[in-house]
């Protein structure tokens, strides 16, 4: 700890999985160096085999803070994570991914939450900012209720406790005491993490003044495969877990169900078959309708619909035929993100 350094303030370490991301880690980093936090901090970042040059960039990376670079063999998010927890010296383990920006107070504003709530996991808000025509018209989908839908850390609703946050900023005894992440997922980890933390009566605390900057998807083949693995993995959490498991979480499935049924009724020759896909294509409609401030151009609302309907029908399609556990992704990270 420096000697301006408040007393009592916990040691802290940042941790970062890094995989085929080599144009978003020097960001990352440069955000994580304006950190405000005037205790003792750190940084570790954990490189797994990449198609791009993510190891070059982590060892000749330069940030304001003590930072140490591991490898991650097994080269999966959730075992990067759980190498760099391992690798850590901070009581308190600040996650943060390598697309994602975190405001100058973010570690100074998280650490004082965690001492005023008690809590074992606090994070904030997603915000997804796009760069380019079509990752800024993905972004404004996913910021649509209707898009990302209504989970707390979409939302930036009123704080207090969460199923699951962005993030997070964790209490390290009780990120420990539950055996930290689980390296069998590859997505929707954050989530499974949190439900055993909480199932242990911790509290996982959602601040809603922590919003933090990510980057999508840029191209649409990245955006389907990535909520095709969302999908496909909440599949294999709710198997595990069935009592984590959330009404708005089987919005999805249920209209690919629908949807399929609607084209074997079409096929028979019942127009009915059509009412479904029709109000589908309404309802998209109007949400993108909605981003008008946002979205000005007609042409970019129009791809908003797109978007939805990606977005959708990609997680329902990956909850019923998805990989199962034990089989790897293979996430596009060169194109552009994120385990939400």
């Amino acid at each position: 700890m420096s000697e301006s350094a408040p007393a009592g303030q916990p040691h802290v370490t940042v941790v970062i999985p890094a995989r085929n991301c080599a144009a978003e880690l020097p960001g990352c980093l440069d955000a994580v160096s304006a950190q405000t936090y005037r205790g003792e901090l750190d940084v570790v970042v954990s490189v797994a085999s990449s198609a791009d040059h993510t190891g070059r960039v982590a060892a000749s990376a330069s940030c304001a803070w003590p930072l140490l670079v591991i490898q991650n063999p097994a080269g999966n998010t959730s075992s990067g994570l759980n190498a760099a927890i391992g690798a850590a010296a901070g009581n308190v383990i600040v996650r943060v991914d390598a697309q994602a920006r975190i405001p100058a107070d973010y570690v100074e504003r998280a650490v004082a939450t965690l001492k005023r709530t008690g809590a074992a996991n606090v994070g904030g808000v997603q915000r997804p900012v796009g760069r380019g025509e079509l990752s800024q018209v993905i972004a404004a989908a996913q910021s649509s209720p209707f898009g990302g839908g209504p989970a707390a850390f979409r939302r930036g609703s009123d704080e207090g406790p969460a199923d699951t946050v962005y993030l997070g900023v964790f209490d390290a005894a009780a990120l420990e005491s539950v055996g930290g992440f689980d390296e069998s997922l590859e997505r929707n980890q954050d989530y499974e993490l949190n439900w055993r933390l909480r199932e242990q009566g911790h509290v996982v605390w959602l601040d809603p003044a922590l919003v933090v900057d990510y980057q999508p998807r840029s191209s649409w083949a990245g955006l389907a495969r990535q909520y095709f693995d969302y999908g496909a993995w909440k599949r294999v959490v709710i198997g595990r877990h069935p009592r984590s498991t959330r009404p708005r979480q089987l919005a999805a499935p249920a209209l690919v169900a629908g949807l399929v049924l609607s084209a074997f009724e079409l096929l028979r020759g019942r127009l009915r078959g059509g009412l479904a896909p029709a109000a589908y294509l309404a309802a998209c409609a109007l949400a993108a309708a909605r981003l008008h401030t946002r979205l000005p151009a007609a042409r970019d609302r129009l791809r908003a619909v797109a978007a939805f309907a990606v977005m959708h029908l990609s997680w329902g399609a990956g909850f019923w035929f998805g990989r199962r556990a034990g089989s790897r992704s293979q996430p596009d990270r060169g194109a552009d993100p994120a385990s939400a």
